[in-house]
């Protein structure tokens, strides 16, 4: 599976933008999809996913800010950001999960890990 992240960019605090992550070669349809992020200087932390059954899974730092929604139709997750703050700042990725049998919030249990997009909240 190809993953394409796109839909980053600069933000006011305050700010929201939606992300994309489009999926070819195979549909994504029955696997759980996470997003993640790095901020320069830091390890790749988790941010949200969702299951096939549509069960969604946030890192509180995003909890009522954050959703992410997924269109099968169009093979693609969307992650969708709200009330940014400078904190969010960092080049998100998202993925595909191929271990574990339930939600995992660890990077090492996905794979097919797209370029990433860069999202940059301003003060």
């Amino acid at each position: 599976v190809q993953l394409q992240a796109s839909g980053g960019g600069l933000v006011q605090a305050g700010g929201s933008l939606r992300l994309s992550c489009a999926a070819s070669g195979r549909t994504i349809s029955s696997y759980t999809m996470g997003w993640f992020r790095q901020a320069p200087g830091k390890e790749r932390e988790f941010v949200a996913a969702i299951t096939w059954r549509n069960s969604v899974h946030y890192a509180d730092f995003v909890k009522g800010r954050f959703t992410i929604p997924r269109d099968n139709a169009k093979n693609t997750v969307y992650l969708q950001m709200s009330s940014l703050k400078p904190e969010d700042t960092a080049v998100y990725f998202c993925a595909r999960q191929t271990r574990g049998q339930l939600l995992e919030i660890t990077p090492k249990s996905y794979d097919d890990w797209g370029q990433g997009t860069l999202v940059t909240v301003s003060q």
